[in-house]
C-alpha cells in the first residue's frame, strides 16, 4: 500500500515535470509584447533617424488644419534640446517671430509608423496659462490628409489654464469636437509639472485604452464602427510638441509672465504583440 502511494505520487510529479516543460500554448504565445521602437535621448543630439523636426507655423503641408496657435516652430537650440538623458521642447517669447512665440514639434512620420501596440512615454509638462503640451498621432498616409476623415489620436494634452486635468481623445468624421461629438476623458494629477508620469496607450484591431502611471482612465471600442467612426486600423506617427495659445490652449488669453516653459520628454517606447 505504500509503495503504491509512493509510486503513485512520484508519476503525477512526474506528469507535472512534463507538463510545466512543455512550450505555451501558440495562442498564450502571441499575447507576448516586444519592443519595437524606443528613444531613451541619451545622446547629446536629436537622432534623426527617428525624429524629423517640423519647420513654421505648426501644421505640416498636408496636415490641412490649424488651431491658431501663436508658436513658429523651430529646431533652433533654444527651443530643442537634448541633454543629461532628457529631450527638451522648450516654447518662449520670441520677438523674432510675427506672432511672438517659438517652440518645437517633432514627427516620427517615415521613421516611426504603426497599426496597433502599446506606447509609452515618460515626461514633465509646462505649467502656466498658455502652454499646451500634446502627445498626439497622425495617420501615415499616402496622399493628402483629410482631417477629421482620417482619424486623429491624442494620448495626452494639458492646456495649462486648468492645471494638472490630462485629456485622452479621438477624432474622427463621426466622433470630432468640431460637432461636439469627439470621445474624450480626463484625469487629474497634482503634480503633472513637477514630477516625470507615464502616459500609455494601448492599441489594438478592437479597442484602444488611454492610462497614467499605470491606471486606465479611458477606453473606447471599435464594435461596428466603419472608417468614419473608426479610421485606426491603418498605421500612425507619433508627434510631440508644445503649443502656445490656441483655440483651446489659449481659451483664456495667455500669460506672458510664464515663459520659457518645458516641455521635458524622458522616454518614448513603442511595443507590438509578438
Amino acid at each position: 500500500m505504500i509503495k503504491i502511494l509512493i509510486s503513485g505520487l512520484a508519476f503525477s510529479m512526474l506528469l507535472a515535470a512534463c507538463t510545466t516543460d512543455k512550450k505555451q500554448p501558440e495562442s498564450q504565445q502571441s499575447t507576448q509584447e516586444v519592443l519595437i521602437w524606443q528613444d531613451d535621448f541619451n545622446g547629446e543630439s536629436l537622432d534623426q533617424n527617428k525624429w524629423s523636426p517640423v519647420i513654421g507655423d505648426g501644421c505640416p503641408s498636408n496636415c490641412g488644419f490649424g488651431n491658431n496657435e501663436l508658436q513658429y516652430y523651430s529646431d533652433d537650440s533654444k527651443n530643442l534640446e537634448v541633454s543629461n538623458g532628457t529631450l527638451k521642447i522648450r516654447a518662449l517669447i520670441d520677438s523674432t517671430k510675427e506672432k511672438g512665440y517659438s517652440s518645437a514639434k517633432l514627427i516620427t512620420k517615415s521613421k516611426g509608423d504603426w497599426t496597433y501596440g502599446r506606447i509609452e512615454v515618460n515626461a514633465k509638462l509646462p505649467e502656466g496659462r498658455g502652454t499646451w503640451p500634446a502627445i498626439w498621432m497622425l495617420p501615415t498616409l499616402d496622399r493628402r490628409m483629410e482631417w477629421p476623415l482620417d482619424g486623429e489620436i491624442d494620448i495626452m494634452e494639458h492646456v495649462g489654464y486648468n492645471q494638472g486635468m490630462v485629456y485622452g481623445t479621438i477624432h474622427s468624421k463621426k466622433y470630432n469636437h468640431i460637432i461636439g461629438t469627439q470621445k474624450s476623458d480626463s484625469l487629474f494629477i497634482e503634480d503633472i509639472s513637477q514630477q516625470f508620469h507615464l502616459y500609455g496607450f494601448n492599441w489594438n484591431d478592437s479597442s484602444m485604452t488611454w492610462s497614467i502611471d499605470g491606471k486606465d482612465y479611458l477606453t473606447l471600442n471599435k464594435e461596428k464602427e466603419n472608417y468614419e467612426g473608426w479610421p485606426f486600423d491603418q498605421n500612425f506617427h507619433l508627434i510631440l510638441n508644445l503649443a502656445v495659445g490656441g483655440n483651446w490652449g489659449g481659451k483664456f488669453g495667455v500669460d506672458e509672465s510664464i515663459w520659457p516653459q518645458t516641455f521635458e520628454i524622458d522616454y518614448v517606447k513603442v511595443y507590438q504583440q509578438k
